[in-house]
């Protein structure tokens, strides 16, 4: 039960101005800080300051703290009363609503703005769909950066009763016949548009490691099989895995053998009945591997490569492996010691088909790593935005400064451009002949955006700061931005990649 808040005037607040009787005012609300002062982080000098005890300290409060200090039960509950005639006009984290700060949404979801990408039901999903990962998601992202743990079981269940974990492997006859989103999308009408809504949606939660952890491996680790795999196969892995009652990864990176999918080593050879795989080897930083039940595993076999799903069963050990993403996406390495066992693979035919099992599954992921890393620019240029128009240096806002906002509007012009693009290549995708948006997407996976991620990086990091102050989310950015500029290829390889397609294309005839 809610306890009753005073209607005071600043005048009753001003009595208690001294050590032991310490009142403050901070957006039209009055807290009494009397008992607080000794537990106060920054020790009670701060609060019993002649500019904070027992005046407005709205001011001072918001240049040292985040909004979301005053929502914690431990500190809302020293709320005493209200101004008498004023108003509070700061507001917090709004579910499902929409940010009104400048670039703080993508354009086609700022008001006076238009995009043709984005039809009216693009609009109503994103509307559902952030409200369902404000309310169900966010919650336990937040409890996952903390503990450390992996995603709950329960965010698991209410996703797959959604179909939003068929939803995250985007158009296709694996969404035929399923309610999404309770019916908000026909299946047939389902594109990458709705796709990418759902992988920006998820980044804000503010935790690159949880949106790994839930089931980012599947995201990677079950297209294989949606494709190649046998009807059998499928009937078989596809419901659990998007029941979420199984869990599936993609284990093809090596110590030995990062971007070079040629180099691995991991082997598989036919027992001698020819009736099951033997496989030996190791996997390292497979996403989600230590609680994965089944892998999806590229071996070097007899005349190429082959993609074997291997189940989780004896022979097969994964160790977790510790890394800055803090939440628990299960990174680990998966050792393979099999005997003669049920794995069963993927495509029949000749072993060199292997190589384009795996080569066909990067492309998307790639995509999706673009959608997130566009997404996750935005929230940190919006975390800086809010800090340098609230944090005073000599006695004006940061945003005053000329070098500030050049480095303001530096990230503002590249995330524009990496929005805009990947719009457009979203857009190819959805109506080009098969092969060219996978030609379109190499150049822009390889060019677009490993860089200018770290630019950003380093520039919100100067502009925000610390993790215990107003910068979480910008310094876990910082901190984790090193993993999309190695995931799907390292940054200097893609690199190479994108001006190797290019080249290819080039026409004979092309002279200066």
């Amino acid at each position: 039960m809610s306890k009753e808040l005073k209607e005071l005037t600043q005048e009753q607040v001003q009595q208690h101005n001294k050590d032991g009787d310490l009142w403050v005012i901070i957006d039209a609300k009055v807290y009494d800080l009397s008992r607080f002062a000794d537990l106060h982080p920054g020790g009670r000098a701060v609060l019993v300051d002649s500019e904070v005890a027992g005046q407005d300290a709205t001011e001072a409060f918001y240049g040292l703290h985040r909004h979301e200090v005053l929502e914690r039960p431990q500190y809302a509950r020293l709320q005493v009363g209200v101004v008498r005639g004023e108003k509070s006009v700061i507001t917090g984290r709004l579910i499902g609503g929409l940010s009104k700060v400048p670039y703080g949404e993508p354009t086609y979801l700022t008001e006076g703005f238009h995009s043709p990408y984005y039809t009216e039901n693009h609009r109503v999903f994103q509307k559902a769909v952030r409200k369902f990962f404000d309310e169900v998601v966010y919650p336990d992202a937040q409890a996952r950066e903390l503990d450390g743990k992996r995603p709950s079981q329960e965010v698991f269940d209410k996703m797959a009763e959604l179909n939003l974990h068929a939803m995250r492997l985007g158009p296709g006859k694996h969404l035929k016949g399923l309610s999404l989103f309770n019916g908000l999308v026909k299946p047939e009408e389902f594109d990458y548009f709705h796709e990418l809504i759902i992988t920006q949606e998820l980044i804000r939660t503010g935790s690159r490691g949880y949106a790994d952890g839930l089931l980012g491996g599947k995201v990677i680790g079950l297209p294989p099989i949606l494709n190649f795999g046998s009807p059998e196969l499928k009937a078989k892995v596809v419901p659990e895995v998007f029941s979420a009652k199984k869990f599936i990864c993609l284990a093809i990176s090596e110590a030995h053998a990062g971007s070079d999918v040629l180099g691995m080593k991991t082997t598989a050879v036919k027992s001698e009945d020819g009736k099951y795989w033997i496989i030996n080897g190791e996997k390292k930083w497979i996403t989600n591997g230590h609680f994965a039940d089944y892998f999806t595993t590229g071996c070097k076999t007899e005349g190429g490569l082959t993609v074997i799903l291997i189940p989780r069963q004896e022979g097969v050990t994964t160790k977790p492996i510790k890394s800055l993403l803090l939440s628990d996406c299960r990174n680990s390495f998966c050792h393979l010691r099999q005997r003669p066992s049920s794995s069963r693979e993927i495509r029949s035919g000749p072993r060199t088909v292997g190589i384009f099992v795996i080569l066909s599954n990067f492309n998307h992921e790639r995509w999706v790593m673009i959608c997130a890393s566009t997404r996750a620019q935005r929230m940190i240029m919006e975390e800086c935005l809010k800090w340098i128009s609230q944090r005073k240096a000599f006695g004006k806002p940061l945003s005053s400064q000329a070098v500030v906002r050049s480095q303001s509007g530096a990230d503002e012009r590249a995330r524009e451009a990496l929005q805009g693009w990947l719009e457009n290549v979203t857009y190819q995708m959805c109506n080009m002949q098969a092969c060219w948006p996978d030609r379109l997407l190499e150049d822009v996976a390889a060019l677009s955006m490993r860089k200018i991620l770290r630019e950003t990086a380093y520039r919100s990091l100067e502009d925000v700061g610390s993790p215990d102050g107003d910068g979480p989310l910008v310094e876990h950015y910082h901190r984790t931005i090193g993993f999309d500029s190695i995931l799907g290829g390292a940054e200097d390889v893609l690199g190479d990649l994108g001006v190797r397609q290019a080249m290819r294309m080039m026409p004979k005839n092309a002279r200066l």
